[in-house]
């Protein structure tokens, strides 16, 4: 069965019970809570709090359970997206200790998803990096099955902004990289967090990849995305992305859901598919945030 999640890094400013709550009010089913460390943002959308991993305890475990069970909702999983390929090795080692630390609480919390990204060095080509892959990632996917839980790695290639010029901090972006990861680690611990939108500004079928690789989808994100063509026969598709394309919820974009959703039942898969909300046209304050939420929860629910 699918579940209609909220992706929690849109509502900083909540608590976790509040998010929980106000998750539970729109009529969503689960979260998937951020757990980035305290400290400075490395990006928008990052450095969201809502579980804090180096202060878990028994009290946090009862009392985010209690929250759970009190408002009828479940944790689809625990996010926290930075770049473990970073070529500055304590920055990457950093990174890792961290992944590891949400999935021992994934484990604590009953947990079965831990969402990441692959990483990648932007200045070095793609079989520099698998190399990388191949040194940095064994131990975590090891730790995941060490602990039942499997990792989801995001298909966003991380490359909008001048620093991630020119390859992305994400090496995970397309099928045919995809499979040269899980050639090297086949392990059924380690999968896909599957976000259409990606494939979309990359000019890519987004049902291919819910046709071929629904079996390693572990989760899936739900974000939108505008093409804005005039600008692309400007610049071109060698321009930085977001030259040609926006971040849009579900029913402003090009993305056609019911086509999506009838993939993915098909497909088999059975989990969370959660809410992500990076809509420029709806920042600005709280209400528009909620607005934006609870729009593309009333496009989507009637899907699912």
């Amino acid at each position: 069965m699918l579940r209609l999640g909220l992706v929690s890094a849109i509502l900083p400013e909540l608590t976790t019970e509040e998010v929980i709550a106000y998750a539970a009010k729109v009529g969503f089913s689960s979260v998937e809570l951020m757990c980035w460390p305290h400290g400075p943002a490395e990006r928008r959308y990052a450095g969201v709090t809502h579980l804090d991993v180096d202060r878990m305890s028994d009290s946090v475990v009862h009392q985010l359970q209690a929250a759970l069970n009190k408002y009828g909702i479940t944790i689809s999983g625990l996010g926290y997206y930075p770049n473990p390929l970073d070529p500055d090795s304590a920055r990457s080692a950093y990174h890792v200790e961290h992944i590891m630390k949400i999935i021992r609480a994934a484990d604590a919390l009953g947990v079965k998803v831990v969402n990441t990204f692959v990483g990648r060095d932007p200045s070095r080509d793609i079989e520099y990096n698998l190399d990388r892959f191949r040194e940095v990632w064994p131990p975590i996917v090891a730790c995941a099955e060490a602990h039942d839980v499997r990792i989801g790695i995001e298909n966003c290639p991380m490359f909008f902004t001048r620093d991630e010029w020119p390859g992305g901090k994400n090496l995970a972006t397309t099928p045919v990289i995809w499979d040269r990861l899980f050639d090297i680690i086949p392990s059924q611990h380690f999968g896909l967090n599957y976000d259409p939108s990606h494939m979309v500004w990359q000019m890519m079928d987004p049902l291919l990849p819910v046709r071929e690789y629904a079996s390693r989808f572990v989760h899936v994100h739900l974000k939108d995305v505008q093409l804005h063509r005039d600008r692309l026969d400007r610049v071109g598709i060698m321009a930085t992305p977001l030259e040609y394309h926006s971040p849009r919820i579900p029913g402003r974009g090009e993305i056609h859901w019911p086509a999506f959703f009838d993939a993915l039942k098909s497909s088999g898969f059975s989990g969370d598919c959660c809410l992500e909300v990076e809509d420029k046209d709806y920042e600005g304050s709280p209400d528009r945030i909620r607005e934006a939420i609870e729009s593309a929860y009333h496009h989507l629910s009637p899907l699912i």
